[in-house]
């Protein structure tokens, strides 16, 4: 059995022992980003490697990138392999209960060809309320056997989005909360606003009061709301910088909706090139 979107805590805990699972804690704050190693020192899922979204699932930024541009791909499969990742490992992903940040993670792997891995639903929360085993030791994994090659086509660069944000069969969807797609706030990046004719479909909308992701019926039918007509596989989502549009991306493959693409850039690199055309407002 693999899992390729999510995966529930029960049937995680009834496969800590399996050589091939590899587990990564991905629990970070943006404000405050050293909160998410301290969390995983204090307690972590067995076994589980720590990812940290600035120095293992990013490389640095620069005056013209976003704030969270994708790693050298070799050096993030090197990353992986020194992690314990095979090339037939199952990887499960969690943070502290959205899945925002393991989110990437998992797309990063599809992204380099591996997948198998999964989110997991409701995550460090979801688990600690079941009541499943934590520990504090830090494991010390062989080195993996992970190649993986990476794969543009999962990609749009700021250009392809704006050609495809004008284009009625394509569909690029912010996946920000409506206050900061309409401009009405902006607490992280230097101008306010969306890309002109994006839609939005904010990820905090992917969850139930719960916790977990709505059922996929529910899922489905809100993201195809969003979509409009247009195949999945003519979308382009995109976030703050590259982070929650992997959210939006994972609902998408849940659902069933295959083929979407990232905006790794995102906003952030977008507001930064004053070039770039700027929307405020709700859509028209």
């Amino acid at each position: 059995m693999s899992w390729r979107t999510l995966v529930r805590p029960e049937e995680l805990a009834g496969r800590l022992d399996d050589p091939r699972v590899r587990v990564f804690d991905c629990r970070f704050d943006l404000m405050q980003p050293q909160a998410g190693a301290e969390r995983y020192r204090d307690s972590h899922l067995p076994g589980a490697v720590f990812a940290d979204l600035n120095t293992d699932l990013s490389r640095p930024a620069t005056q013209t990138s976003g704030r969270h541009p994708l790693p050298d791909p070799q050096s993030f499969a090197a990353w992986l392999r020194a992690a314990g990742v095979d090339s037939d490992s199952q990887v499960v992903a969690y943070d502290d209960a959205t899945g925002m940040f393991a989110s990437r993670l998992w797309w990063m792997l599809r992204w380099l060809g591996h997948t198998e891995v999964a989110v997991l639903d409701g995550g460090f929360r979801r688990w600690k309320e079941l009541g499943l085993p934590l520990a504090t030791a830090v494991p010390n994994p062989r080195t993996g056997s992970f190649k993986g090659e990476p794969r543009p086509e999962l990609t749009a660069d700021g250009d392809t989005v704006l050609v495809c944000a004008a284009d009625p069969g394509q569909r690029v969807i912010d996946a920000r909360a409506g206050e900061r797609y309409r401009g009405e706030v902006e607490p992280i990046d230097p101008v306010a606003g969306h890309v002109p004719g994006a839609r939005n479909h904010p990820s905090s909308s992917l969850l139930g009061a719960d916790g977990l992701f709505l059922p996929g019926d529910e899922l489905r039918d809100s993201l195809l709301r969003s979509l409009d007509g247009v195949p999945p596989e003519n979308a382009i989502t995109y976030c703050g910088s590259g982070v929650t549009a992997c959210h939006l991306l994972l609902a998408l493959e849940h659902a069933g909706l295959h083929g979407g693409r990232l905006y790794p850039g995102s906003w952030s690199e977008w507001s930064r090139n004053p070039a770039r055309p700027v929307a405020t407002g709700a859509a028209a």
